[in-house]
Protein backbone atom coordinates (compact mmCIF):
# COMPACT_ATOMS: atom_id res chain seq x y z
CA UNK A 1 0.00 0.00 0.00
CA UNK A 2 1.76 3.28 -1.00
CA UNK A 3 2.03 5.50 1.90
CA UNK A 4 2.11 8.70 -0.52
CA UNK A 5 -0.77 8.29 -2.35
CA UNK A 6 -3.98 9.17 -0.20
CA UNK A 7 -6.40 6.77 -1.28
CA UNK A 8 -5.91 3.27 -3.59
CA UNK A 9 -8.25 0.40 -4.19
CA UNK A 10 -7.17 -1.36 -0.66
CA UNK A 11 -6.58 2.00 1.35
CA UNK A 12 -8.00 3.87 3.63
CA UNK A 13 -8.31 7.44 3.02
CA UNK A 14 -4.99 9.40 4.66
CA UNK A 15 -4.80 12.43 6.79
CA UNK A 16 -9.20 13.30 7.29
CA UNK A 17 -9.08 12.85 11.28
CA UNK A 18 -7.46 14.86 13.89
CA UNK A 19 -7.84 13.96 17.71
CA UNK A 20 -11.35 15.92 18.06
CA UNK A 21 -12.45 13.98 14.59
CA UNK A 22 -11.71 10.66 16.29
CA UNK A 23 -12.80 12.01 20.13
CA UNK A 24 -15.89 12.52 18.29
CA UNK A 25 -16.87 9.05 17.06
CA UNK A 26 -15.53 7.49 20.39
CA UNK A 27 -17.70 9.63 22.44
CA UNK A 28 -20.41 9.30 19.69
CA UNK A 29 -20.48 6.05 20.39
CA UNK A 30 -20.41 6.05 24.10
CA UNK A 31 -24.13 8.22 23.86
CA UNK A 32 -23.73 9.24 27.10
CA UNK A 33 -27.26 11.61 26.74
CA UNK A 34 -28.52 7.82 26.26
CA UNK A 35 -26.70 5.96 29.14
CA UNK A 36 -28.22 9.06 31.26
CA UNK A 37 -31.40 8.10 30.76
CA UNK A 38 -31.23 4.76 30.07
CA UNK A 39 -28.42 2.70 32.42
CA UNK A 40 -27.90 5.74 35.40
CA UNK A 41 -31.27 5.09 36.75
CA UNK A 42 -31.67 1.21 36.33
CA UNK A 43 -28.15 1.43 38.08
CA UNK A 44 -28.97 3.23 40.90
CA UNK A 45 -32.57 1.63 41.78
CA UNK A 46 -31.61 -1.89 40.98
CA UNK A 47 -27.44 -1.55 42.19
CA UNK A 48 -26.03 0.30 44.82
CA UNK A 49 -27.75 3.92 45.10
CA UNK A 50 -26.18 6.98 45.76
CA UNK A 51 -22.88 5.30 44.77
CA UNK A 52 -23.66 4.94 41.09
CA UNK A 53 -21.34 7.92 40.35
CA UNK A 54 -18.35 6.30 42.22
CA UNK A 55 -19.28 3.25 40.31
CA UNK A 56 -18.70 5.18 36.77
CA UNK A 57 -15.84 6.65 38.40
CA UNK A 58 -14.06 3.50 39.12
CA UNK A 59 -14.89 1.84 35.92
CA UNK A 60 -13.27 4.76 33.87
CA UNK A 61 -10.50 4.47 35.94
CA UNK A 62 -10.11 1.29 35.38
CA UNK A 63 -10.33 1.73 31.61
CA UNK A 64 -7.59 4.62 31.84
CA UNK A 65 -5.30 1.65 33.15
CA UNK A 66 -5.68 -0.18 30.32
CA UNK A 67 -5.42 2.73 27.74
CA UNK A 68 -1.56 3.06 28.92
CA UNK A 69 -1.05 -0.54 27.23
CA UNK A 70 -3.60 0.17 24.54
CA UNK A 71 -1.96 3.75 23.44
CA UNK A 72 1.18 2.28 23.66
CA UNK A 73 0.62 -0.59 21.16
CA UNK A 74 -0.85 2.33 19.03
CA UNK A 75 2.26 3.97 18.49
CA UNK A 76 3.74 0.03 17.08
CA UNK A 77 0.67 -0.64 15.04
CA UNK A 78 -1.62 1.27 12.70
CA UNK A 79 -4.45 -0.65 11.63
CA UNK A 80 -8.11 -0.50 11.10
CA UNK A 81 -8.85 -3.42 12.94
CA UNK A 82 -7.24 -2.22 16.28
CA UNK A 83 -7.82 -5.16 18.34
CA UNK A 84 -7.23 -7.85 15.65
CA UNK A 85 -4.12 -6.08 15.00
CA UNK A 86 -2.64 -5.58 18.81
CA UNK A 87 -3.67 -9.31 19.81
CA UNK A 88 -2.07 -10.64 16.91
CA UNK A 89 1.31 -8.66 17.88
CA UNK A 90 1.08 -9.82 21.00
CA UNK A 91 0.11 -13.70 20.40
CA UNK A 92 0.19 -14.29 16.62
CA UNK A 93 -2.05 -14.23 13.96
CA UNK A 94 -4.49 -17.15 14.79
CA UNK A 95 -5.54 -15.37 17.86
CA UNK A 96 -5.47 -12.15 16.35
CA UNK A 97 -8.64 -13.34 13.61
CA UNK A 98 -10.61 -14.82 16.64
CA UNK A 99 -10.66 -11.79 18.16
CA UNK A 100 -11.63 -9.61 15.62
CA UNK A 101 -14.18 -11.61 14.66
CA UNK A 102 -15.27 -11.25 18.68
CA UNK A 103 -14.69 -7.50 18.10
CA UNK A 104 -16.86 -7.47 14.83
CA UNK A 105 -19.94 -8.88 16.54
CA UNK A 106 -19.41 -6.39 19.28
CA UNK A 107 -19.80 -3.69 17.30
CA UNK A 108 -22.60 -5.52 14.55
CA UNK A 109 -24.81 -6.01 17.85
CA UNK A 110 -24.33 -2.75 19.51
CA UNK A 111 -25.53 -1.40 16.59
CA UNK A 112 -28.20 -3.77 15.86
CA UNK A 113 -29.16 -2.66 19.32
CA UNK A 114 -29.40 0.88 19.05
CA UNK A 115 -31.68 0.67 15.96
CA UNK A 116 -34.16 -1.19 18.15
CA UNK A 117 -33.90 1.74 21.10
CA UNK A 118 -34.22 4.46 18.19
CA UNK A 119 -37.19 2.77 16.45
CA UNK A 120 -39.19 2.57 19.70
CA UNK A 121 -38.13 6.44 20.89
CA UNK A 122 -38.86 8.35 18.06
CA UNK A 123 -41.99 6.15 17.55
CA UNK A 124 -43.05 7.42 21.04
CA UNK A 125 -42.49 10.46 20.01
CA UNK A 126 -44.29 10.43 16.71
CA UNK A 127 -47.19 8.43 17.48
CA UNK A 128 -49.53 10.15 15.72
CA UNK A 129 -47.50 9.01 12.64
CA UNK A 130 -48.56 5.29 13.45
CA UNK A 131 -45.12 3.77 11.69
CA UNK A 132 -44.02 1.11 13.69
CA UNK A 133 -40.47 1.32 15.32
CA UNK A 134 -38.79 -0.93 12.57
CA UNK A 135 -39.69 1.68 9.93
CA UNK A 136 -37.86 3.97 12.23
CA UNK A 137 -35.10 1.95 12.40
CA UNK A 138 -34.87 1.63 8.84
CA UNK A 139 -34.87 4.81 7.84
CA UNK A 140 -32.11 5.36 10.05
CA UNK A 141 -30.22 2.29 8.75
CA UNK A 142 -30.52 4.28 4.98
CA UNK A 143 -29.07 7.38 6.50
CA UNK A 144 -26.20 6.17 8.46
CA UNK A 145 -25.39 3.79 5.31
CA UNK A 146 -25.40 6.52 2.98
CA UNK A 147 -23.13 9.11 5.39
CA UNK A 148 -20.46 5.86 6.31
CA UNK A 149 -20.15 5.53 1.91
CA UNK A 150 -19.34 9.35 1.37
CA UNK A 151 -16.56 9.87 3.77
CA UNK A 152 -15.61 9.42 7.40
CA UNK A 153 -15.19 13.19 7.09
CA UNK A 154 -18.87 13.80 6.88
CA UNK A 155 -19.44 11.86 9.46
CA UNK A 156 -17.19 13.21 12.02
CA UNK A 157 -18.45 17.01 11.34
CA UNK A 158 -22.01 15.88 11.63
CA UNK A 159 -21.32 13.84 14.77
CA UNK A 160 -19.61 16.75 16.33
CA UNK A 161 -22.73 19.27 15.65
CA UNK A 162 -24.78 16.59 17.86
CA UNK A 163 -21.84 16.01 19.87
CA UNK A 164 -22.02 19.49 21.02
CA UNK A 165 -25.63 19.82 21.67
CA UNK A 166 -25.72 16.86 23.54
CA UNK A 167 -22.92 17.52 25.78
CA UNK A 168 -24.03 21.03 26.70
CA UNK A 169 -27.59 19.61 27.53
CA UNK A 170 -25.83 17.73 30.10
CA UNK A 171 -23.30 20.37 31.74
CA UNK A 172 -26.16 22.92 31.91
CA UNK A 173 -27.88 20.37 33.82
CA UNK A 174 -24.71 19.50 36.05
CA UNK A 175 -23.57 22.96 36.79
CA UNK A 176 -26.97 24.74 37.50
CA UNK A 177 -27.40 21.93 40.46
CA UNK A 178 -23.85 22.25 41.47
CA UNK A 179 -24.66 25.86 41.28
CA UNK A 180 -27.88 25.51 43.30
CA UNK A 181 -26.32 23.47 45.94
CA UNK A 182 -28.02 20.48 45.01
CA UNK A 183 -31.30 19.44 46.30
CA UNK A 184 -32.67 18.04 49.42
CA UNK A 185 -29.90 17.08 50.68
CA UNK A 186 -27.12 19.01 49.10
CA UNK A 187 -24.18 17.74 47.61
CA UNK A 188 -22.81 14.41 49.67
CA UNK A 189 -19.71 13.83 47.83
CA UNK A 190 -18.44 11.25 50.15
CA UNK A 191 -21.69 9.31 49.80
CA UNK A 192 -21.49 9.44 46.35
CA UNK A 193 -17.82 8.69 45.83
CA UNK A 194 -16.59 6.69 48.93
CA UNK A 195 -15.55 2.87 47.95
CA UNK A 196 -17.66 1.13 50.63
CA UNK A 197 -20.33 2.81 49.57
CA UNK A 198 -19.82 1.75 45.96
CA UNK A 199 -19.71 -2.17 46.90
CA UNK A 200 -22.08 -1.81 49.27
CA UNK A 201 -24.54 -4.30 49.37
CA UNK A 202 -27.20 -2.51 51.49
CA UNK A 203 -29.58 -1.28 49.05
CA UNK A 204 -29.11 -3.09 46.41
CA UNK A 205 -26.30 -5.11 44.15
CA UNK A 206 -22.98 -3.40 43.07
CA UNK A 207 -22.36 -5.79 40.70
CA UNK A 208 -25.63 -4.35 38.54
CA UNK A 209 -24.32 -0.89 39.04
CA UNK A 210 -20.87 -2.14 37.82
CA UNK A 211 -22.01 -4.42 35.11
CA UNK A 212 -24.19 -1.28 33.76
CA UNK A 213 -21.45 0.90 34.34
CA UNK A 214 -19.07 -1.13 32.25
CA UNK A 215 -21.54 -1.39 29.14
CA UNK A 216 -21.88 2.54 29.47
CA UNK A 217 -18.25 2.72 28.31
CA UNK A 218 -18.88 0.27 25.06
CA UNK A 219 -17.26 2.01 22.40
CA UNK A 220 -14.46 3.99 23.95
CA UNK A 221 -11.87 1.64 22.13
CA UNK A 222 -12.34 2.64 18.83
CA UNK A 223 -9.87 5.21 18.99
CA UNK A 224 -7.06 2.68 17.18
CA UNK A 225 -9.44 2.19 14.27
CA UNK A 226 -9.18 5.21 12.91
CA UNK A 227 -5.54 5.15 13.08
CA UNK A 228 -4.83 4.86 9.03
CA UNK A 229 -7.14 7.64 8.85
CA UNK A 230 -5.79 9.84 11.09
CA UNK A 231 -2.97 12.71 11.13
CA UNK A 232 0.58 11.82 12.78
CA UNK A 233 -1.49 8.78 14.00
CA UNK A 234 1.14 8.00 16.73
CA UNK A 235 0.19 11.25 18.23
CA UNK A 236 -3.04 11.05 17.26
CA UNK A 237 -4.54 8.11 18.72
CA UNK A 238 -2.96 8.08 21.68
CA UNK A 239 -4.40 11.43 22.91
CA UNK A 240 -7.68 10.42 21.36
CA UNK A 241 -7.53 7.63 23.53
CA UNK A 242 -7.24 9.37 26.73
CA UNK A 243 -9.41 12.49 25.82
CA UNK A 244 -12.15 10.13 25.03
CA UNK A 245 -12.19 8.00 28.77
CA UNK A 246 -11.20 11.14 30.51
CA UNK A 247 -14.73 12.97 29.05
CA UNK A 248 -16.79 10.41 29.33
CA UNK A 249 -16.07 9.56 32.69
CA UNK A 250 -16.28 12.89 33.39
CA UNK A 251 -19.80 13.20 32.08
CA UNK A 252 -20.87 9.70 33.62
CA UNK A 253 -19.54 10.48 37.06
CA UNK A 254 -20.17 14.40 37.47
CA UNK A 255 -23.79 14.23 35.53
CA UNK A 256 -25.13 11.09 37.64
CA UNK A 257 -24.14 12.73 40.75
CA UNK A 258 -25.88 15.84 39.82
CA UNK A 259 -28.71 13.55 39.38
CA UNK A 260 -28.53 11.89 42.54
CA UNK A 261 -28.11 15.06 44.38
CA UNK A 262 -30.85 17.27 42.75
CA UNK A 263 -33.40 14.39 43.44
CA UNK A 264 -32.34 14.04 47.02
CA UNK A 265 -29.01 11.54 47.95
CA UNK A 266 -31.13 10.40 51.18
CA UNK A 267 -33.85 8.90 49.40
CA UNK A 268 -32.45 8.38 45.70
CA UNK A 269 -33.84 5.18 45.10
CA UNK A 270 -37.37 6.40 46.26
CA UNK A 271 -37.24 9.65 44.12
CA UNK A 272 -36.51 8.01 40.68
CA UNK A 273 -38.60 5.39 41.39
CA UNK A 274 -41.34 8.19 41.60
CA UNK A 275 -40.17 10.09 38.54
CA UNK A 276 -39.55 7.19 36.19
CA UNK A 277 -43.17 5.28 36.94
CA UNK A 278 -41.07 2.51 38.63
CA UNK A 279 -38.78 2.43 36.30
CA UNK A 280 -41.10 2.35 33.11
CA UNK A 281 -39.83 5.42 31.43
CA UNK A 282 -36.19 5.90 33.34
CA UNK A 283 -35.36 8.54 30.92
CA UNK A 284 -37.95 10.62 33.58
CA UNK A 285 -35.28 10.94 36.36
CA UNK A 286 -32.90 13.16 33.91
CA UNK A 287 -35.94 15.21 32.37
CA UNK A 288 -37.15 15.66 35.90
CA UNK A 289 -33.72 17.02 37.11
CA UNK A 290 -33.16 19.51 33.86
CA UNK A 291 -36.66 20.54 34.43
CA UNK A 292 -36.37 21.42 38.37
CA UNK A 293 -33.20 23.12 37.92
CA UNK A 294 -33.43 24.07 34.30
CA UNK A 295 -36.51 24.66 33.17
CA UNK A 296 -38.78 22.64 30.65
CA UNK A 297 -37.69 23.55 27.81
CA UNK A 298 -34.22 21.75 28.67
CA UNK A 299 -36.12 18.45 29.33
CA UNK A 300 -37.77 18.85 25.90
CA UNK A 301 -34.97 19.74 23.98
CA UNK A 302 -33.09 16.40 26.06
CA UNK A 303 -35.86 14.20 23.97
CA UNK A 304 -34.72 15.44 20.99
CA UNK A 305 -31.48 14.99 21.61
CA UNK A 306 -31.65 11.68 22.56
CA UNK A 307 -32.73 10.38 19.26
CA UNK A 308 -29.54 12.59 17.59
CA UNK A 309 -27.31 10.60 20.61
CA UNK A 310 -29.06 7.03 19.47
CA UNK A 311 -28.04 8.21 15.58
CA UNK A 312 -24.81 9.04 16.19
CA UNK A 313 -24.38 5.85 17.85
CA UNK A 314 -25.37 4.24 15.03
CA UNK A 315 -23.39 6.31 12.34
CA UNK A 316 -19.91 5.25 14.83
CA UNK A 317 -20.76 1.69 15.10
CA UNK A 318 -21.60 1.64 11.35
CA UNK A 319 -17.67 2.89 10.58
CA UNK A 320 -16.55 0.73 13.10
CA UNK A 321 -17.58 -2.46 12.26
CA UNK A 322 -16.99 -1.43 8.28
CA UNK A 323 -13.52 -0.52 8.94
CA UNK A 324 -13.05 -4.43 11.03
CA UNK A 325 -14.81 -5.87 7.56
CA UNK A 326 -12.22 -3.94 5.66
CA UNK A 327 -9.13 -4.97 7.87
CA UNK A 328 -10.29 -8.51 7.43
CA UNK A 329 -10.42 -8.72 3.81
CA UNK A 330 -6.90 -7.21 3.37
CA UNK A 331 -5.59 -9.69 5.69
CA UNK A 332 -7.11 -12.52 3.77
CA UNK A 333 -9.05 -14.00 6.35
CA UNK A 334 -12.62 -13.08 4.50
CA UNK A 335 -13.16 -12.54 0.74
CA UNK A 336 -10.71 -9.84 -0.45
CA UNK A 337 -13.54 -7.59 -2.06
CA UNK A 338 -14.08 -6.50 1.48
CA UNK A 339 -10.70 -4.58 1.62
CA UNK A 340 -11.55 -2.48 -1.58
CA UNK A 341 -12.25 0.94 -0.53
CA UNK A 342 -14.77 3.66 -2.87
CA UNK A 343 -13.41 6.93 -4.43
CA UNK A 344 -14.11 8.84 -1.31
CA UNK A 345 -11.62 7.08 0.58
CA UNK A 346 -13.66 5.12 3.06
CA UNK A 347 -14.11 0.63 3.00
CA UNK A 348 -16.86 0.57 0.73
CA UNK A 349 -17.54 -2.82 0.87
CA UNK A 350 -16.67 -2.76 4.51
CA UNK A 351 -19.97 -0.42 5.02
CA UNK A 352 -22.25 -2.44 2.55
CA UNK A 353 -21.53 -5.73 4.53
CA UNK A 354 -22.41 -3.94 7.49
CA UNK A 355 -25.39 -2.67 5.75
CA UNK A 356 -26.90 -5.53 4.65
CA UNK A 357 -26.50 -7.89 8.18
CA UNK A 358 -28.38 -4.51 9.77
CA UNK A 359 -31.21 -4.47 7.27
CA UNK A 360 -32.04 -8.22 7.22
CA UNK A 361 -32.03 -8.46 10.73
CA UNK A 362 -34.06 -4.76 11.07
CA UNK A 363 -36.39 -6.40 8.70
CA UNK A 364 -36.66 -10.05 10.40
CA UNK A 365 -37.71 -8.89 13.51
CA UNK A 366 -40.29 -6.78 12.21
CA UNK A 367 -41.31 -10.06 10.21
CA UNK A 368 -41.74 -12.30 13.02
CA UNK A 369 -43.22 -9.52 15.43
CA UNK A 370 -40.90 -8.79 18.17
CA UNK A 371 -40.56 -6.51 20.19
CA UNK A 372 -37.86 -4.05 19.67
CA UNK A 373 -37.02 -3.36 22.95
CA UNK A 374 -37.04 -6.52 25.21
CA UNK A 375 -35.19 -8.13 22.22
CA UNK A 376 -33.44 -6.38 19.77
CA UNK A 377 -32.39 -3.78 22.05
CA UNK A 378 -32.14 -6.13 25.43
CA UNK A 379 -30.28 -8.75 23.78
CA UNK A 380 -27.53 -7.64 21.51
CA UNK A 381 -26.36 -4.93 23.80
CA UNK A 382 -25.83 -7.12 26.09
CA UNK A 383 -24.28 -9.50 23.95
CA UNK A 384 -22.11 -6.67 22.73
CA UNK A 385 -20.54 -5.47 25.91
CA UNK A 386 -19.87 -9.38 27.03
CA UNK A 387 -17.83 -9.68 23.56
CA UNK A 388 -15.81 -5.93 23.77
CA UNK A 389 -14.87 -6.86 27.57
CA UNK A 390 -13.63 -10.26 26.69
CA UNK A 391 -11.11 -8.73 23.86
CA UNK A 392 -10.37 -5.92 26.12
CA UNK A 393 -9.03 -8.37 28.56
CA UNK A 394 -7.31 -10.21 25.40
CA UNK A 395 -5.61 -6.78 24.57
CA UNK A 396 -4.45 -6.47 27.95
CA UNK A 397 -2.66 -10.17 27.71
CA UNK A 398 -0.95 -9.13 24.30
CA UNK A 399 0.29 -5.56 25.43
CA UNK A 400 2.26 -7.66 28.68
CA UNK A 401 3.46 -10.05 25.83
CA UNK A 402 4.33 -8.00 23.61
CA UNK A 403 6.12 -5.10 25.62
CA UNK A 404 8.25 -8.32 27.19
CA UNK A 405 10.63 -8.41 24.42
CA UNK A 406 11.26 -4.61 24.77
CA UNK A 407 13.23 -3.46 27.50
CA UNK A 408 13.06 -0.14 26.26
CA UNK A 409 9.23 0.17 27.65
CA UNK A 410 8.69 1.03 31.29
CA UNK A 411 7.63 -1.03 33.47
CA UNK A 412 4.57 0.76 34.32
CA UNK A 413 3.26 0.27 30.67
CA UNK A 414 3.95 -3.15 29.81
CA UNK A 415 2.90 -4.88 33.09
CA UNK A 416 1.60 -3.06 36.04
CA UNK A 417 -0.90 -0.96 34.22
CA UNK A 418 -2.43 -3.67 31.99
CA UNK A 419 -2.33 -6.36 34.47
CA UNK A 420 -4.36 -4.35 37.18
CA UNK A 421 -6.85 -3.34 33.92
CA UNK A 422 -6.80 -7.04 33.33
CA UNK A 423 -7.50 -7.66 36.77
CA UNK A 424 -10.93 -5.48 36.34
CA UNK A 425 -12.04 -6.13 33.47
CA UNK A 426 -11.69 -10.17 34.14
CA UNK A 427 -14.07 -9.04 37.28
CA UNK A 428 -16.70 -6.59 35.26
CA UNK A 429 -16.92 -9.93 32.61
CA UNK A 430 -17.75 -12.20 35.23
CA UNK A 431 -20.12 -9.15 36.29
CA UNK A 432 -21.60 -8.92 33.00
CA UNK A 433 -21.87 -12.87 33.17
CA UNK A 434 -23.41 -13.41 36.18
CA UNK A 435 -26.21 -10.31 35.70
CA UNK A 436 -26.56 -11.41 31.67
CA UNK A 437 -30.12 -12.00 32.69
CA UNK A 438 -31.48 -8.89 33.89
CA UNK A 439 -29.18 -7.31 31.19
CA UNK A 440 -31.06 -9.18 28.24
CA UNK A 441 -34.29 -10.44 29.75
CA UNK A 442 -33.20 -13.95 29.47
CA UNK A 443 -33.85 -15.31 33.34
CA UNK A 444 -35.56 -18.01 33.64
CA UNK A 445 -39.05 -17.24 35.00
CA UNK A 446 -38.97 -18.50 38.18
CA UNK A 447 -36.56 -16.16 39.56
CA UNK A 448 -36.10 -12.98 40.33
CA UNK A 449 -32.80 -11.65 38.44
CA UNK A 450 -31.95 -8.71 40.36
CA UNK A 451 -31.19 -11.18 43.20
CA UNK A 452 -30.19 -14.79 41.69
CA UNK A 453 -27.38 -14.48 39.41
CA UNK A 454 -26.77 -16.94 36.39
CA UNK A 455 -30.06 -19.59 35.77
CA UNK A 456 -30.44 -18.00 32.26
CA UNK A 457 -32.82 -19.46 29.74
CA UNK A 458 -32.06 -21.25 26.48
CA UNK A 459 -32.07 -17.68 24.55
CA UNK A 460 -29.94 -16.33 27.44
CA UNK A 461 -27.31 -19.44 27.67
CA UNK A 462 -27.17 -19.34 23.75
CA UNK A 463 -26.44 -15.30 23.67
CA UNK A 464 -23.70 -15.22 26.54
CA UNK A 465 -21.99 -18.17 24.95
CA UNK A 466 -22.21 -16.43 21.67
CA UNK A 467 -18.66 -14.27 22.71
CA UNK A 468 -17.20 -17.99 23.05
CA UNK A 469 -18.87 -19.29 20.20
CA UNK A 470 -17.66 -16.91 17.80
CA UNK A 471 -13.63 -16.70 19.07
CA UNK A 472 -13.73 -20.36 18.48
CA UNK A 473 -14.85 -20.21 14.97
CA UNK A 474 -12.39 -17.28 14.05
CA UNK A 475 -10.11 -19.07 15.51
CA UNK A 476 -10.92 -22.28 13.27
CA UNK A 477 -11.19 -19.70 10.40
CA UNK A 478 -7.52 -18.06 11.13
CA UNK A 479 -5.84 -22.05 10.80
CA UNK A 480 -7.87 -22.58 7.99
CA UNK A 481 -7.21 -19.81 5.86
CA UNK A 482 -3.35 -19.34 7.93
CA UNK A 483 -1.47 -19.81 4.46
CA UNK A 484 -2.58 -16.74 3.37
CA UNK A 485 -1.69 -14.52 5.96
CA UNK A 486 0.55 -16.43 7.94
CA UNK A 487 3.60 -13.86 8.45
CA UNK A 488 0.69 -10.91 9.42
CA UNK A 489 1.25 -10.46 13.38
CA UNK A 490 4.79 -11.21 13.96
CA UNK A 491 6.49 -8.60 11.69
CA UNK A 492 7.28 -4.77 13.70
CA UNK A 493 8.54 -3.72 10.24
CA UNK A 494 5.56 -2.60 9.08
CA UNK A 495 3.41 -0.26 10.71
CA UNK A 496 0.35 -1.71 8.86
CA UNK A 497 -1.38 -5.28 10.36
CA UNK A 498 -1.95 -6.79 6.51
Amino acid sequence: MSENSSTTATGLGKNRLGVLGIVFFVVAAAAPLVGMTGAVPVAVVLGNGVAVPGTYLLVGITLLLFSVGYAAMSSHVTNAGAFFAYVGRGFGVVPGVASAFVSLLAYITIQLAIYGFFGVVLSSELKSVGWSPYAWALIAWAVSFALSWFSVDIGAKFLGVLMILEVATLLITALAVFFKGGGPNGLDVGASFSLSNVFSSATGAPGIALAFAFASFIGFEATAIYGEEARDPKRAVPRATYLAIIIITALFALVSFAMVSGLGSSDVIGNILKATGELANPAGALFTVASTFVGSWLATLMKWLVLSSLFAGILAFQNSAARYFFALGRSGVLPQALSRTNRFGSPGNGSIAVAVIAGLTIVGFWMKDMDPYKTMFSWFSAVAVVAIVFVEVLVCLAVMKYFAGKPGTSLWTRLIAPALAGLGLLYGEYLLMSRFGLLAGTSQADVDPTKVTWHLNPTGWVLVLSTFAVFIIGFIVAMMSKANHKDAAVSDTDDVFV
